[in-house]
């Protein structure tokens, strides 16, 4: 069934406005999946950000070109960057050939680059602004500045959630990254679609989840929340058109019911020393452990942050990149393992994205030491897709020579969106919401489907 949202009042409630656009059905059948205009590929979402900006030429994206003029100035200039950039600087990387598909990918990766196969790499990402707040608000919410709604609030909008008794989008987090909460703010979307941002920094989920471990006897519990819905239910009905009351009451119940499930859901302890190995132990390797947990409960999204602040922001010295590719490399080649061992992996979508990427001139300016860095270049850079309808084994588009600007097939932030939610079985132009007098959507009034990726 397609249903548009594109005539939702701005005041009524989530409940009000799919009951009203069902024609009865109600909302049980619109969130398990009424909205979908055509048939998903993938069911859910897993979005990997290496905040604080990928090298493109460093990981994914080889050019021998680089290397052969290394130490020389760019041809027609030095590129216009946020800060003084120098000479050419060849990655200090090997670059490694899947012997299968061909794809090559930086020796920093070395399992991940053995499961090219099932990726697909665009080489051809350009966006607006060489800033992190506003490209880190360009990936997650559709515009470089604050106060729309993120990817995972349209999903939860749009496709509601399977497990009733876990939150259906989740951020996790060894810290917090540069912007913070909105970047999965629901904004002017009703609040109950916000994330839910977890410091993942225990393996414990009593820990992990703060007040989530009963301080009654079930029996207690439900008396007491029986007595606050009935006086919330009160409220509400003078109140009709409060989201966020009721985000409030939705929440406390979905706390409740997480207090059975959300203990054994979160508890990566309970996996096999080998596979918690095999995954990494470290923050990043738990998160993707935690991913796979979560989204085989039926959890709609999981958002997945490098790190605190902007990790992957390598201003002085490149070679960071290997450090911080030894935490990502296992997580990441173990869950796409593992998604594929338990059949889930042809209907789970994964992402593996950055805000913006680096020059491939060494960064000179007065407040870098070692100068053997990269600054920020939001002209051309890389994303990495696997899973959920992705063609794998291939790659799209691609950047000039020396790895500075996307010139063949270029994908802009918002097409990528459109393909994220045409995977998910949403036509990106008819999620809509209308608020302050006018019609909004995640890809804005832009966007185009980048069908070349997509198994037929």
């Amino acid at each position: 069934m397609s249903i548009s949202t594109a005539n939702i009042h701005p005041r009524w409630s989530r409940r009000e406005a799919l009951q009203r656009l069902a024609g009865g059905l109600g909302l049980t059948a619109i969130a398990n999946g009424a909205t979908t205009h055509h048939t998903p590929k993938a069911k859910r979402l897993i979005y990997i950000v290496l905040n604080g900006g990928m090298s493109q030429v460093d990981t994914f994206d080889p050019k021998p070109m680089l290397t052969k003029y290394n130490g020389q100035p760019m041809p027609g200039g030095p590129p216009k960057t946020e800060r003084v950039t120098g000479t050419l600087m060849k990655s200090p990387f090997e670059f490694v050939r899947n012997s299968s598909c061909g794809t090559e990918v930086s020796e920093i990766f070395p399992r991940l680059s053995t499961l090219m196969d099932d990726c697909c790499v665009i080489r051809s990402m350009h966006t607006d602004v060489p800033n992190h707040e506003p490209s880190l608000f360009m990936i997650n919410c559709g515009a470089i500045q604050p106060g729309r709604p993120s990817l995972g609030s349209w999903l939860m909008y749009g496709l509601g959630t399977e497990n009733k008794n876990l939150p259906g989008f989740v951020v996790l987090c060894p810290g917090v990254p540069v912007v913070g909460p909105p970047l999965w703010s629901s904004a002017f979307l009703p609040a109950v679609f916000q994330g839910t941002f977890l410091k993942n920094e225990s393996e414990d989920p009593y820990k992990l989840i703060r007040h989530i471990k009963p301080q009654s006897s079930e029996a207690a519990q439900r008396r007491q929340l029986s007595l606050l819905d009935k006086l919330n239910k009160e409220h509400l009905a003078a109140r009709p058109n409060d989201t966020q009351l009721e985000a409030s009451i939705s929440a406390m119940e979905t706390a409740f019911r997480m207090q059975t499930e959300a203990p054994d859901a979160f508890d990566v302890r309970k996996e096999s020393e080998a596979t918690r190995e095999r995954y990494g132990d470290n923050d990043f390797g738990r998160s993707c452990l935690l991913a796979r947990r979560l989204v085989e409960r039926g959890v709609r999204m999981v958002q997945i942050y490098y790190g605190n602040s902007q990790p992957w922001d390598n201003h002085a010295d490149i070679l960071v990149h290997k450090r911080l590719a030894t935490k990502t490399d296992p997580g990441v080649a173990s869950l796409i393992e593992d998604l594929k061992s338990k059949g889930l992996f042809e209907d789970t979508l994964i992402v593996l994205g950055t805000e913006f990427g680096r020059t491939p001139s060494v960064e000179t300016g007065a407040t870098v030491n070692v100068q053997n860095g990269r600054d920020h270049n939001s002209y051309g850079f890389s994303v990495v897709l696997a899973g959920g309808g992705i063609k794998g084994g291939t790659t799209y588009g691609a950047t000039d020579d020396f790895g500075f600007r996307a010139v063949d097939k270029r994908c802009y932030n918002h097409d990528l969106n459109a393909t994220i939610l045409h995977l998910m079985g949403i036509d990106h132009t008819k999620l809509t919401y209308n608020y302050s007098g006018r019609d909004f959507r995640l890809t804005d009034v832009a966007g185009s489907v980048v069908h070349d990726i997509i198994k037929p």
